[in-house]
Order: C-alpha cells, then sequence, then structure tokens
C-alpha cells in the first residue's frame, strides 16, 4: 500500500524548512514568489493533499456544519438540507447530513457523532420529545439552531413554521367547503408539528360552532405513505366514516389517497384530503393533493444563515432569534368537492 504524502516530504523536495510549506498552503502572500513556485512544483509532483481534518483540529474551527433531520425519505426534508446546502456553500462551508429516522436514539449518536468530529454547528430537528439529547449536546458547547421547531424554553435559535396557524388554514377550508366531521391523520403524538397542528385544527372548528368530537384523529407510528395506507384502511372502517380527512404531512396523505383509490372511494366527492408541507409529490399526485405549504428551502437557508452568523469569529455578539415564518394553502382537486 502506498504511503500518504506528508507536508515532511514537500519541504524537503523543495529543499525548503516545513514553516515555509505550511506558509505557501495557508498564507502565500508571505513567501517570495520563486520559493513559492519550487513548493507548489514539489506539491503537484507528489500529490501532496494537506489533512483538512488535521488543520481543522489545530485551528478549532471545522469547515462542516451538521445538519440531523427526521426523515431524508420525505422530500420536505431534502428541500431544506437544499436550503441549508446553499447557505453553507456561499460560505466555503460543506454540510454533513444525517438521517435520525425520527428515532431518539439514533439521534444520539449521531449528535455524539457531530461532537466527535467537532462541527462548525449543527442544525437540528429533534426526533427525542425529552429535550435529554439536546440537553446532553449542549454539554459540548456547539451551537446549534432548530429546524421546523420553536425554540421552547432554550436561548437558541431557531427557524420554523406556525403549525397552529397551518393547522387552522387547513381545516377551515374543509369547513368552508362544507364538512362537519373530520379525521386528522396525526403522525408520532410526541412530536410537536403534530401536537401543533392539532391545535390549530381544533381552534378552527371552534371558530365554525363545532366541538372536538368533529374532530377524530388517527395516530400513526411514522410519517410516511406506508403509515399513511394503514391509516386509510381504518378509515374505511369506521362505521360513522368522516367526510374529511386533515393529515399532519403529505406522505400521509398520500397514502390515504391510495387506500381510498384501492377501495374505489372517490375523492374527493366521497372523501376530501388535505396534506401538509406541498413536497413536489403532492401536485402530480393522480388527484392533486390540497397541502399547507411550508417554505422548506427558505426555512434550511435561514437556519444555515443564522448558525453561521453565531459561529462568525471577530464580529459583534449573536442574538439568538426565534425566526417563525407564515404557512400557505394550495389548493387543489383533493379537496374540491361540492357539499
Amino acid at each position: 500500500m502506498a504511503q500518504s504524502v506528508g507536508i515532511k516530504d514537500v519541504a524537503r523536495v523543495a529543499g525548503v524548512s516545513v514553516g515555509t510549506v505550511s506558509n505557501v498552503i495557508n498564507r502565500p502572500d508571505t513567501v517570495a514568489a520563486e520559493t513559492r513556485a519550487r513548493v507548489l512544483s514539489a506539491i503537484d509532483r507528489l500529490g501532496y493533499v494537506r489533512s483538512e481534518s488535521a488543520r481543522q483540529l489545530r485551528a478549532g474551527r471545522s469547515r462542516i456544519m451538521g445538519l440531523l433531520v427526521l426523515d431524508m425519505g420525505n422530500p420536505f426534508f431534502v428541500d431544506v438540507a437544499r436550503g441549508a446546502e446553499r447557505a453553507a456553500r456561499a460560505a466555503g462551508l460543506g454540510v454533513m447530513v444525517c438521517n435520525s429516522a425520527q428515532n431518539a436514539s439514533e439521534e444520539a449518536d449521531y449528535l455524539s457523532l457531530f461532537a466527535e468530529q467537532r462541527v462548525r454547528g449543527v442544525l437540528l430537528t429533534p426526533a427525542d420529545a425529552t429535550g435529554r439529547n439536546i440537553e446532553a449536546f449542549r454539554r459540548h458547547g456547539i451551537p446549534f439552531v432548530l429546524v421546523d421547531r420553536v425554540a421552547e424554553g432554550t436561548t437558541e435559535c431557531s427557524v420554523s413554521v406556525d403549525d397552529v396557524a397551518g393547522g387552522a388554514l387547513a381545516v377551515r377550508h374543509l369547513v368552508d367547503a362544507g364538512h362537519r366531521s373530520l379525521a386528522y391523520v396525526s403522525g408520532p403524538p410526541g412530536l410537536n408539528q403534530v401536537r401543533d397542528r392539532r391545535i390549530g385544527a381544533l381552534n378552527a372548528l371552534a371558530e365554525a360552532g363545532l366541538g372536538p368530537q368533529a374532530l377524530r384523529e388517527l395516530p400513526t407510528e411514522r410519517l410516511d405513505v406506508a403509515a399513511g395506507r394503514d391509516a386509510g384502511a381504518r378509515l374505511l372502517g369506521l362505521a360513522d366514516r368522516p367526510t374529511a380527512v386533515f393529515c399532519a404531512n403529505d406522505l400521509l396523505a398520500l397514502g390515504v389517497l391510495q387506500a381510498m383509490y384501492a377501495a374505489g372511494v372517490g375523492v374527493p366527492d366521497d372523501l376530501a384530503i388535505v396534506g401538509y408541507d406541498d413536497i413536489e409529490f403532492a401536485a402530480a399526485a393522480a388527484v392533486p393533493l390540497t397541502s399547507v405549504r411550508q417554505p422548506a428551502v427558505t426555512m434550511g437557508a435561514l437556519a444555515a444563515e443564522l448558525l453561521l452568523e453565531e459561529t462568525e469569529t471577530g464580529t459583534a455578539p449573536h442574538e439568538h432569534r426565534r425566526v417563525v415564518l407564515r404557512p400557505e394553502l394550495v389548493v387543489r382537486r383533493s379537496s374540491l368537492s361540492a357539499r
């Protein structure tokens, strides 16, 4: 196996000191042009590549930003990552993307990995409802920004969407269309987003003079299409089936739509469906899906910018901020039945 080329090898071939090679790499303007050319020629001839990780450890500043999301199988988080990467690359940083799979144990493992790698900072959508993972990570002194979650009871920055308002938008639309019996396919009950969207849904029902009994909740263990199909099967089994369903995300809504299609239930005539996130697949579904749009790319970019602002040196003291974006209802055919 070939040995890696080190800075001492470059210095030997160029006939200069190790310090001179270091200056050529890090502070080239401090080295005479002739010497610099000789060192660069040696680097090229030997194929030397500097150890970025070692340099970062010496400097105490990584060029990597961590991003830990709930589910990279969800296009919403792909868009969040796209926005974060765009902002990070503009600042000369890379992004290490990890997937907790909505599992608190996996989240803890990845946070430990980020600490070991001494990343510049972390963008985090928490999976652990207890907050213990965040508390443990905070001891490392690595800055982090919460994404798609309000930083309740903490001093950290956060970028989120007003999910209470989003839930209200979805259910107000269904009530205005004449629906009086609704279901909420909610996802894991420990997630704040699921809770807040339900609160918004109940608020909209109250505005219309309807009580909480008008909303039948169907919790699921996950926020994916398979869980939506399962919820759809349960919905079909109800004797007093609701006429409309609001889903905590679009993947659940697409699963419900599949279950209705397989059972011959018409959407929207027999059942109106509204999702959440407005992922790209929502508009492309067999029945285009009404959805509450979250500005996912903007969310990721803003979170990365807040993290970069906090980790920059030589600037004014960082002021933690909570950015709350507004959702938007995008109406398509899945909810346009006439009642």
